[in-house]
């Protein structure tokens, strides 16, 4: 399961402990779990992209393909296999170096979303998996629109958890109680508003949600978990005794090791008129 689309509302679990890590301190987190993430982390369905396409209106294949936000580029390959011609954009160095040494055939250069390393009009499709909210979308929404050619898409996707399957709800209560929030209402906060992604207006998102799942040993799953930015930045042994207490949990209701994790891809494709 996943702790929802970002860790930007999480509160300090134990007030006597020191602050809250900083929005950017749990950006800078995923370069020392670079190749954690990489191995463990989910991958997309071939019907979200499929879904990009018909939003777009018009095919992958061929087109200039900006990839922004790509970490290690899970998403990245994808589209490069979808036939796009595709360039990554990533800030982060220990992200871009696992990138570098998974994808040596697809090129990467190092920026963000608030300042596009891009010439104007040069894509045809702006993507970022798991990445917008990393963004100021004061600065990223004027970007997109500057980078993207007339009639160009950006497309933004995020893999959220199933919270209609049982053993995902009570896994994403656990995590509640662990960082003291309400993970599955600030899941379905971001999910079910569309102008979170640009408080501006400026853009309009069709919404689609793609169901998959995909079934792993309970190791990758814990890892998985564990790449997430807000135990990237908790305490090594506060958050090992919560993997391991999650692991035994896990092996009642899966007792042969294999975890399905269930997944709604949530999809915003928004057209640069």
């Amino acid at each position: 399961m996943t702790t929802g689309q970002s860790q930007s509302h999480l509160r300090n679990p134990n007030p006597n402990l020191s602050p809250a890590p900083s929005h950017a301190a749990r950006a800078r987190s995923f370069n020392a779990a670079a190749a954690q993430y990489a191995a463990n982390r989910p991958s997309y369905p071939p019907a979200l992209l499929d879904a990009v396409e018909e939003e777009a209106g018009r095919s992958l294949r061929g087109a200039r393909v900006v990839d922004v936000g790509a970490g290690t580029g899970i998403a990245t390959a994808l589209l490069h296999t979808r036939g796009a011609d595709v360039v990554a954009v990533e800030p982060g160095e220990g992200m871009a170096a696992q990138f570098h040494a998974t994808r040596p055939g697809i090129p990467i250069v190092r920026g963000n979303g608030n300042a596009l390393p891009l010439a104007d009009s040069t894509a045809d499709f702006l993507t970022y998996a798991q990445a917008w909210h990393w963004t100021d979308p004061a600065r990223s929404v004027p970007e997109a629109l500057r980078v993207l050619r007339p009639g160009g898409a950006l497309a933004l996707w995020w893999n959220t958890s199933a919270l209609d399957v049982g053993w995902i709800a009570d896994a994403s209560d656990r995590i509640s109680r662990f960082f003291d929030i309400d993970n599955a209402a600030e899941q379905s906060k971001g999910t079910d508003r569309t102008d979170l992604a640009d408080p501006s207006g400026r853009l309009r998102f069709a919404r689609r949600e793609v169901r998959w799942s995909r079934r792993v040993p309970v190791d990758t799953h814990l890892a998985n978990i564990g790449s997430h930015s807000a135990f990237l930045v908790t305490s090594e042994p506060r958050r090992t005794d919560f993997l391991a207490e999650e692991r035994a949990h896990l092996l009642k209701i899966f007792p042969d090791g294999v975890v399905e994790e269930t997944y709604d891809v949530l999809l915003l494709v928004a057209l640069n008129a």
